[in-house]
């Protein structure tokens, strides 16, 4: 079979923190729902890739009206959402079919700015090495807290930010996604790393942020500004 590369979206936020009835998927930043920002920023990466989108069943309906509206035709499945990230995940593989020889990225719906760059580091990695992520250095000051609210500082060299995309040979993911649910599945990489795979990691772009507050979107819209200033 072809080689055929895939992407899964996961959006299935409900918008508490951001403070608004709207969840955060479909909060406009720059005069555009998020989520088509994020689908866009794939499909200009490359035409060819197959998007898959998972959305809560009760929030597909308003989605289509979005998309309707916004005039919003770049092709894509959609998979019904699950109750915890595995399961929405796992739904959205689901889509693949089992004998498709590629790569796939799982990708958080409210990240709209990944990098080009990132996203083409990330799919060469998973070819090489079956599982890649991106990551950033931290730069704050790192604390442990114990169980009794004790303390220490711990040395911020010994660990990364991760975002996503995080990419993935199909077949390992097919099986990796068989496993039963733990509650240690913390993302997808996780799942993967469950069977006793190793994950390489890729330089990520620190303006890949998740939306998830309503500070976040103040500096989505100025990155929108920034970029078409």
């Amino acid at each position: 079979m072809a080689e055929q590369d895939y992407v899964i979206i996961v959006a299935g936020g409900k918008g508490t923190r951001m403070g608004s009835d709207v969840p955060k998927q479909f909060l406009p930043v720059g005069g555009r729902p998020v989520l088509m920002r994020t689908l866009e920023r794939f499909h200009d990466y490359d035409p060819l890739l197959r998007l898959i989108l998972v959305l809560p069943k009760e929030q597909q309906s308003y989605w289509r009206s979005l998309c309707e509206q916004y005039a919003f035709d770049i092709p894509h499945q959609v998979a019904d959402g699950g109750a915890t990230r595995f399961e929405s995940s796992r739904n959205g593989l689901a889509l693949v079919p089992d004998d498709a020889c590629g790569v796939v990225a799982i990708h958080d719906g409210v990240r709209p700015f990944v990098a080009k760059e990132v996203i083409d580091r990330c799919f060469e990695a998973a070819r090489e090495d079956y599982a890649a992520i991106p990551v950033y250095a931290v730069t704050d000051t790192l604390r442990y807290v114990d169980e009794q609210g004790g303390g220490r500082n711990v040395r911020r060299s010994d660990y990364r930010v991760v975002q996503t995309p995080q990419v993935f040979d199909i077949t390992l993911a097919k099986q990796a996604f068989k496993q039963p649910y733990q509650e240690n599945f913390t993302d997808d990489a996780s799942v993967i790393e469950a069977m006793g795979c190793q994950v390489a990691m890729v330089e990520g772009n620190r303006e890949n942020i998740k939306l998830t507050t309503p500070f976040d979107l103040a500096v989505a819209e100025a990155l929108i500004q920034q970029q078409l200033g």
